[in-house]
């Protein structure tokens, strides 16, 4: 299993805006530095995180990204929908037929795992990283 690369560059970019800037907007330029990214790369990554309702963005002098709500919220399967979608993973011959083992077995776990991720925060992570 797989996420995209985008997944990884979001959550990344919401461990340093949790652990290192809460409160405060950081440009665009600063993340992209970061991760050794393009601005602008991370400026569509950075959309899909505002419709999501994880960050806000503010413009002008001293503007940039910040998160939006309590940090403690932020989980990370709430980032993995924000740029993946909430599409399935496996995909059982273009069907969902509740019948077919090999799709229960698949979907029992794909829950598992989003049950997991759901109760992960990224809080926790970057509590950690903050110490570090």
């Amino acid at each position: 299993m797989k996420y995209s690369k985008a997944t990884n560059y979001a959550l990344h970019t919401m461990l340093y805006l949790c652990a290192f800037a809460p409160d405060r907007p950081v440009g665009v330029q600063q993340l992209a530095e970061k991760q050794g990214l393009s601005p602008t790369y991370l400026s569509k990554i950075l959309t899909k995180l505002v419709k999501a309702g994880l960050i806000e963005s503010a413009s002008g002098a001293g503007g940039g990204y910040r998160l939006k709500g309590k940090k403690e919220d932020v989980s990370f399967l709430d980032i993995i929908h924000a740029v993946e979608g909430t599409a399935s993973l496996f995909d059982c011959c273009g069907s969902e037929d509740s019948k077919c083992l090999i799709h229960q077995v698949m979907l029992e776990a794909e829950k598992a795992m989003e049950r997991h991720l759901k109760n992960t925060k990224m809080i926790e992570v970057a509590d950690q990283a903050a110490l570090s």
